[in-house]
């Protein structure tokens, strides 16, 4: 397998970012990025796909949206739909028929920033998912830069300081987002693939006499990442790239990384069955065993997740192995120590294992 690495979820000039397509491009090549989704508020940015090429390193943007009721106050709901060929913002009011119209374009659904809060101290709001009777979606942000900021700064000063020193404030996905992942996973109606957004605007904010751009956008792209897991690698062909991309999203072949503290580049977690090795994403029979592997890029702290509960921890290890004939939908978490704080580093996929 290849891998890729991604940033979702930025906004552009089009919305309410502060940088132009190119200029992401730019950031994310700088940064590293194989691959850029852009998700501009209710507007389907049509024509821009394609890649940026400096010498033989090759960057894939492609233009998403972020669908969401601007009839609400506040507008919550947030959708990220990619790789749609039509404008689906006016099924906002009704996010089941935009989950449904989204599948008949053969397009992904991801929910957005779905615990977000208010930062009342600096005046925004919060924009949260609150219909939960709704099948069908590809997804959820599991791990949302921007919102996470309005989680770890519950003061002005707290504010400020994240501000000027961001690398301080993110830990990982918030306690209550992460159990209601689990609670989804464990409803049995369909597979949840989790994914890392940034959330990047780029806009400069006021923080009482202080102002300052939040974030810079090549911050966001070489910190929180997907890493997806493709066949093969871009090939310059866009349909072809393109398609492969979403394809991997859509089966869970990715995992959430956050790539400031060491890179994640080379995690892996599978599952060795007498059929054959199986991925994160994947449906494997447990009727003849299952062997599951977690590989991590250093040593450090590893979780095995079985239905929302811990089953076996190492600390200051490259490599789980877990031996086992039960069922169950199991995910990884990896932490690591940085800037004296234990963080959230990794989290993967579930491997499904049926009976």
């Amino acid at each position: 397998m290849q891998e890729l690495i991604a940033g979702i979820h930025a906004h552009t000039t089009f919305s309410d970012g502060s940088g132009t397509h190119a200029q992401l491009a730019q950031a994310a090549m700088k940064a590293g990025l194989d691959v850029l989704i852009t998700t501009d508020h209710n507007v389907l940015v049509q024509g821009l796909d394609g890649y940026l090429q400096k010498g033989r390193k090759r960057m894939l943007l492609l233009t998403g949206e972020e669908v969401h009721d601007q009839t609400r106050r506040p507008g919550a709901q947030h959708m990220l739909v990619m790789g749609a060929n039509r404008e689906l913002a006016k099924f906002a009011s009704d996010p089941q028929e935009l989950i449904k119209q989204t599948k008949s374009s053969n397009a992904l659904s991801f929910i957005a920033h779905p615990n977000d809060i208010p930062l009342p101290h600096s005046g925004e709001k919060g924009f949260p998912w609150t219909n939960w009777n709704i099948t069908g979606f590809t997804g959820i942000e599991l791990w949302n830069q921007l919102s996470e900021f309005k989680d770890r700064s519950p003061s002005r000063l707290k504010a400020l300081f994240h501000v000027l020193f961001p690398a301080f404030y993110p830990l990982g996905p918030t306690t209550k987002t992460l159990e209601l992942w689990d609670q989804l996973l464990l409803s049995k109606t369909h597979t949840v693939v989790a994914i890392a957004g940034v959330d990047a605007h780029a806009n400069k904010k006021h923080l009482g006499p202080f102002s300052r751009k939040i974030f810079p956008y090549e911050w966001h792209f070489k910190s929180l990442r997907t890493h997806i897991l493709t066949p093969k690698p871009l090939s310059g062909e866009l349909n072809q790239d393109r398609q492969m991309v979403y394809d991997a999203l859509r089966q869970g072949h990715c995992y959430l990384g956050y790539d400031l503290p060491h890179p994640s580049k080379g995690f892996r977690f599978t599952c060795n069955t007498e059929d054959g090795l199986f991925w994160m994403g994947d449906t494997v029979s447990a009727r003849s065993g299952l062997t599951f592997q977690a590989r991590l890029p250093m040593r450090t702290h590893v979780r095995l997740i079985k239905d929302g509960k811990v089953i076996k921890e190492h600390y200051d290890r490259e490599v789980l192995t877990h031996i086992t004939k039960d069922p169950g939908i199991y995910r990884v978490e990896v932490y690591i120590d940085y800037l004296n704080r234990h963080r959230g580093w990794i989290f993967s996929n579930p491997i499904y294992a049926t009976p």
